[in-house]
């Protein structure tokens, strides 16, 4: 499904706040409020949107954050994975091309927590190597 340069503009306004009103969009936007509802309707059928999110202030994250950069041994991604998903402070998983095989998002309360999930990490069958950055400050976030 392709879309043009008003459904980005639309998806730019929703990005800063999704809960802005129809008619705000549309005024923003010079389009009637029906033809803004109808997009989003169409976006959202589509997948292109595939939902709404509570973003959190730094408040309310837990105080650390890190990327573990992790080696695997052939074949054993699904083990690994497995073992992942087992650890609460693991957040997010990626896929990666390059040195390293995945990319894990870690958050912990404490330096011990954040300690024993990267360990924890390490000592999973199948991992060969990891790497860990702790995040010191955030400079930029268009998430």
């Amino acid at each position: 499904m392709q879309h043009d340069g008003t459904d980005q503009k639309l998806m730019a306004l929703l990005r800063e706040n999704a809960r802005r009103p129809v008619a705000d969009l549309a005024r923003q936007l010079g389009l009637a409020r029906t033809t803004v509802q109808a997009r989003i309707e169409r976006l959202e059928t589509t997948g292109i949107i595939s939902g709404y999110t509570l973003r959190a202030s730094a408040a309310t994250r837990p105080p650390l954050q890190a990327t573990v950069l992790i080696s695997i041994e052939p074949r054993s991604g699904p083990d690994v994975l497995s073992r992942l998903r087992s650890l609460p402070g693991v957040q997010v998983v990626h896929t990666t091309s390059g040195r390293f095989d995945l990319l894990a998002q870690v958050v912990a309360q404490t330096t011990a927590e954040l300690d024993e999930t990267i360990d924890r990490i390490g000592e999973a069958r199948g991992v060969k190597s990891s790497e860990s950055l702790i995040h010191l400050a955030t400079k930029l976030d268009r998430t």
